[in-house]
């Protein structure tokens, strides 16, 4: 059964939420918090699988709350999914950067809520091709684009960092078996080894990290 805590400042949209989750045989609802602070704290005392998190709360708004549930070590196996009503912003960047694991939209689909609750908690990252390459293009505008490479990445290989590249650009696994010409099985293998040596939790973190190590830049224009 996989657990789930619904962070949300507004009751019509928590309450929807929890029943949305209680619907589903596998789900089950463990809590409501109508401010980050709250979510921290039933984050701690539930140890939800996933927490469903609304960036704009008051006390303490979503990216904190991901960045403290995220720092906690009793809870740091909780996977945060984002939930806003904007596309793409400086907020969405922000709290994966903080740790959360994806992001919709909150007028997604019912059923495609419920599917990615499923994938967080499997430890996925809820970022298709198609958002990997918006969010590329709102992390070139962040202050915190181009920093210096982490030390981690002088432990991958060349291949590594040609998938690395290629997930900061966007590509979903298949592409980067076709465009490296070898097996899907392969491609997730390198995929693994990157997760491992660079301390990512998820793809999320990885397209981070192939920017941060400047391995893919902004296009000019």
């Amino acid at each position: 059964m996989i657990r789930v805590l619904v962070a949300d400042d507004q009751a019509l949209v928590r309450g929807s939420f929890r029943i949305l989750v209680d619907t589903a045989a596998d789900l089950t609802a463990v809590g409501e918090a109508a401010t980050g602070a709250e979510a921290v704290r039933l984050a701690g005392s539930e140890r939800p699988d996933v927490v469903l998190m609304d960036i704009r709360m008051p006390d303490l708004d979503g990216i904190e709350a991901t960045r403290r549930i995220m720092s906690s070590p009793g809870t740091t196996g909780v996977r945060i999914l984002i939930l806003t009503t904007f596309g793409i912003d400086e907020y969405v960047f922000a709290a994966l950067r903080a740790g959360a694991s994806g992001f919709l939209l909150k007028d997604t689909p019912p059923g495609d809520l419920l599917a990615a609750i499923r994938v967080v908690a499997a430890g996925e990252a809820l970022l298709a091709p198609a958002v990997t390459r918006r969010l590329i293009e709102e992390f070139t505008r962040s202050p915190e684009a181009g920093r210096p490479p982490s030390a981690a990445l002088h432990e991958t290989t060349e291949r590594e960092r040609e998938v690395l590249t290629l997930i900061g650009l966007g590509l979903s696994n298949t592409e980067i078996a076709d465009r490296l010409h070898v097996s899907l099985s392969t491609a997730k293998t390198h995929i693994g080894r990157l997760l491992m040596k660079l301390g990512a939790r998820d793809r999320a973190q990885l397209v981070i990290a192939a920017y941060d190590a400047g391995l893919v830049r902004p296009r000019s224009g």
